[in-house]
Order: C-alpha cells, then structure tokens, then sequence
C-alpha cells in the first residue's frame, strides 16, 4: 500500500466516524434547563432527529393554557406541554428551524438555541421574521 493510498485509507475512516462524533455534539442539549425567570423547567428530548421541549415544572397557580388564542386548546394543562418544536442541529452548538410557544403570551415564534461552550448556558432567541428582530432569554441547568 502506497503512502497516497494509506492515507485516503485513513481519511475514509475518520470521515466515516465524524456523523457519530457529530451526534454527540447535538445530544448535548439534551436534558431539564431552568429558565431565565427561574419559575419554571423544561425538558428537552430527542425525538427521531429533532429536538423538543416541554413544560416539567412550573411556579405559577396557572393549570391550564388559558392564553392560547385557539379556544379548543386553553384547557391543555402547561404541565407537559410542548413549547419547543422541530429543531435541528446545525453545527457549532446551534439548534435552529424551530418554533418555541410562550405560554404567558399564547404566541408561537420561529427560535434559534445556542449552548454556550460550558454546556451550562442556553441561549433561547425567539424572533419574528429574522432572528435581528427578536428577544433571547438565557436558560440555565439546575
């Protein structure tokens, strides 16, 4: 085997390893985030190769999703709601082509998650549009 061929040798494998070292990065997510008022968790999961977020805890008296516009949903208990939909791993701690739900509001907006390099900060921004015009809120691991 010639040194050109060991080397492709070589570069096939490590290419052939990169998805799973990939798939480790994307699970880091995964977990319970404290939110930034730190009245309430939430539970992100994996579900087939999207990212998802519900309700686990809550502080405030309010049962039911009451807020939301849709009258058929207001009786959905916040307590296992699914605020945080479809998101995908784009690379470089960014998780995007999501939506997150405000239940205090009972608007949906297009959002984009960053993990900061200590894997202890999300940074959750919530836009209209372009992510320019929008808000971000910093969850934190309890």
């Amino acid at each position: 085997m010639t040194k050109k061929h060991y080397f492709l040798a070589i570069l096939f494998v490590l290419c052939g390893f990169s998805p799973l070292f990939a798939q480790k990065d994307a699970d880091k997510i995964v977990g319970v985030w404290l939110n930034q008022e730190k009245d309430g968790t939430v539970e992100i999961f994996k579900k087939g190769d999207k990212y998802y977020g519900k309700i686990k805890t809550k502080s405030s008296t309010r049962e039911f999703d009451d807020k939301n516009p849709d009258t058929k949903l207001q009786k959905r208990k916040l307590i296992g709601l699914e605020i945080l939909e479809n998101f995908t791993y784009s690379g470089d701690n960014v998780w995007e082509e999501g939506t997150i739900y405000d239940p205090k509001s009972g608007k949906t907006y297009s959002c984009k998650m960053t993990l900061e390099k200590d894997n202890k900060t999300l940074n959750i921004r919530g836009f209209i549009g372009f992510s320019m015009f929008g808000r971000t809120t910093v969850w934190t691991r309890p």
